[in-house]
């Protein structure tokens, strides 16, 4: 996995490559982006950046099975599924296909990929072989491109092809190392601000996939409302992660450190950790790395298979009876 971590970066270049001359045109209102896990993924990474850049496009992230009830001609449907086999989001396709809607596919291969090629839907091949949660560059990148084809958005090819020179790998592993010793046998929360909670959320996939560890996410301000009251009962087996990024509202970083201070008299550590690069997307995809390196480091002190999925594999078997 370690070599997997090494060249994410140059998944940028090779997603975008892969999305040469995909396109769907058409007066499109609003995105609806079908994928489970980690192929759901670049959809959220795409919200983040639209706010950044104050662009006011809906876009609708859809985790399951047929299509939500809102879907009309000028939605595009953007099917994602990283392996090409996954169960609710062929059925959103399939949904999509009948009601003769406007789509684009990315996948690596699969049942997705023969029914494209068939039924000549515009399609993305992005490389296979990799866990889905660890291929998000290829499929970010590939969306971006695709949405640039098709006049959605513009002036992303220079940021996005500049992303591999900005990741400061080396540095971004020691950082994930040091951090993955303070949370051994921990069952782990990651905070984040409400604009980057996909972040924490992300963190958290990689923890329970990579690492095999309990892990849980939430966002300031919310989780002052509520979830701060649970550690009046529990508190020593957690270990908090805070997300904080410079830019943010000197009124979340107040309630950061004040919820850290709180938590510390429960019996409840704390780490902090400070989003890092210039512009929104090298902040974000060094601070996803970043999680790949101490949920990867995690594992190893856990004595456990980064890349093993036991569980799920077991528990997909079993649908299928």
């Amino acid at each position: 996995m370690r070599e997997i971590i090494l060249s994410f970066p140059k998944q940028f270049k090779i997603g975008f490559k892969a999305a040469k001359g995909i396109k769907v045109l058409g007066n499109f209102k609003k995105l609806l982006i079908c994928g489970m896990g980690g192929s759901a993924l670049p959809g959220e990474v795409l919200k983040i950046w639209l706010k950044e850049k104050e662009i006011k496009l809906p876009v609708e992230i859809h985790r399951n099975y047929s299509l939500p009830f809102n879907v009309d001609k000028k939605t595009l449907t953007i099917i994602i599924s990283y392996s090409g086999n996954t169960e609710e989001t062929l059925s959103a396709f399939k949904k999509a296909r009948r009601e003769k809607l406007k789509l684009v596919a990315i996948t690596s291969g699969g049942n997705l990929l023969k029914i494209c090629k068939r039924s000549k839907v515009p399609l993305v091949v992005v490389p296979k072989s990799y866990p889905p949660r660890l291929a998000l560059g290829f499929l970010f990148s590939s969306l971006m491109k695709v949405l640039t084809n098709s006049k959605i958005i513009r002036g992303i090819s220079r940021e996005i092809l500049s992303l591999e020179s900005k990741i400061k790998l080396k540095k971004l592993e020691k950082e994930g190392k040091n951090l993955a010793k303070k949370l051994k046998q921990k069952i782990l929360l990651i905070y984040a601000p409400e604009k980057i909670c996909v972040l924490a959320k992300i963190w958290k996939i990689n923890f329970n996939e990579t690492s095999k560890v309990p892990s849980f996410y939430n966002c300031f301000p919310e989780l002052n409302h509520n979830e701060i009251v649970g550690f009046e009962s529990f508190g020593k087996n957690f270990h908090t992660i805070l997300f904080i990024d410079k830019s943010q509202n000197p009124k979340i970083l107040k309630r950061e450190i004040l919820t850290a201070k709180i938590l510390k008299e429960k019996a409840v550590e704390s780490s902090f950790v400070f989003l890092k690069g210039k512009g929104v997307l090298p902040k974000i995809f060094s601070n996803v790395i970043l999680g790949n390196w101490v949920s990867y480091y995690l594992a190893l002190e856990h004595k456990k298979d980064p890349l093993e999925e036991k569980l799920i594999a077991e528990f997909k078997k079993k649908m299928k009876v």
